[in-house]
């Protein structure tokens, strides 16, 4: 994705296209599983540790990025398919390997509807898979 489409989709999302905004948002469409804080972190050294932590939270607010938890409980940082908002599409399977430790999406596979009692409201889903990728299974053993 280029610098355009970049800035069009945090200016569709409300957010003013700073630099650093910029720069964020193309470190996290580089790459195609979540990330966290701090592997965006070591990506943008030349942006400053709080800086990189405003652009997301300020992300997040916009639903241009959502959350997810790994298998360990570090959260991390994906982009919506929706670009420049979240929908139901978004809500899918994660898997965590535990031996690489790298999340997979599994954008294909969606998360199972749950029925809630009366006047509870879901906002964010977190569906996390865990066991060894097909990569690390003839690593093991």
């Amino acid at each position: 994705m280029g610098n355009d489409d970049v800035v069009e989709m945090l200016e569709k999302a409300g957010i003013k296209p700073t630099s650093n905004r910029i720069l964020v948002l193309r470190a996290i469409m580089r790459n195609s599983r979540p990330q966290s804080l701090a592997e965006l972190e070591q990506k943008l050294l030349s942006l400053e540790k709080s800086s990189v932590f405003r652009v997301l939270t300020l992300l997040l607010k916009h639903g241009v990025v959502h959350t997810v938890e790994d298998g360990r409980g570090i959260v991390k940082y994906e982009l919506c398919t929706g670009h420049g908002h979240c929908t139901g599409d978004d809500l899918h399977v994660h898997f965590y390997c535990e031996v690489c430790e790298q999340v997979s999406c599994f954008e294909n596979i969606q998360v199972p509807t749950v029925e809630l009692p009366e006047g509870f409201a879901v906002h964010s889903i977190n569906y996390m898979l865990k066991g060894i990728c097909p990569k690390c299974s003839g690593k093991k053993g």
